[in-house]
């Protein structure tokens, strides 16, 4: 049965850390590589999409103490975890959707986003790649870590079973529901660039898990 958003992210709060670290591929990997993608000059401020119970905060005080972090997720649980992680940075927390909140303009030198974005449509990623891009500084990018769909048919194939579940189970509402539906890269780079950044380009990748970079 599919669930809500907030809802799975909830009850699986216990034990969420440890299963994101040894039961996804590469996590290993591409948790520190992604954080060695953000800025390290002092007092930067970075706003991260999905932040979770902070992973990837969790490496990046190491590199940058004194960052300034936004952190926007759906679970209050987690974000609840997070700041018990860093009770001493200076974080900003908000519960809610990120295609809800306002991000004041020219506000954050980098975002940052792990593993959360692979649930929405291009269209819907569009409308908030075109606020995520007024929301950064001249000069400043989008750090994406995520997996993607390999191919057109699989992406489709994706959607197409949302679609179906959601029919079966008698939702029509607009509610964000917990499943997988991923882009393909060039799909995500297509929204990127739609929205106004100027350039995107992929840094890396471990398998079906990409990390890219979109500039300003």
């Amino acid at each position: 049965m599919l669930e809500k958003m907030s809802d799975f992210f909830e009850k699986r709060l216990d034990g969420y850390d440890e299963h994101m670290l040894r039961n996804i591929q590469s996590a290993e990997e591409f948790y520190p590589f992604t954080v060695r993608q953000l800025p390290v000059t002092e007092n930067c401020s970075v706003l991260d999409l999905g932040c979770g119970t902070g992973l990837e905060l969790q490496e990046y005080y190491r590199l940058n103490p004194s960052a300034r972090i936004t952190g926007i997720d759906l679970s209050k649980g987690m974000l609840t975890s997070l700041k018990k992680k860093f009770p001493d940075k200076d974080i900003t927390l908000i519960c809610g959707s990120y295609f809800d909140v306002d991000f004041s303009a020219s506000s954050f030198d980098c975002a940052v986003s792990v593993e959360s974005l692979h649930h929405f449509t291009k269209e819907e990623k569009i409308s908030l790649y075109i606020k995520l891009h007024e929301a950064l500084k001249d000069g400043g990018y989008f750090i994406l870590t995520d997996y993607f769909a390999l191919s057109d048919e699989e992406e489709k194939m994706h959607r197409e079973n949302l679609i179906s579940l959601k029919k079966e189970q008698g939702i029509c509402d607009n509610e964000l529901y917990h499943y997988d539906t991923p882009l393909t890269v060039e799909h995500e780079t297509e929204a990127l660039l739609k929205a106004g950044f100027s350039s995107v380009k992929v840094l890396k990748n471990w398998g079906a898990t990409y990390t890219i970079k979109a500039d300003k």
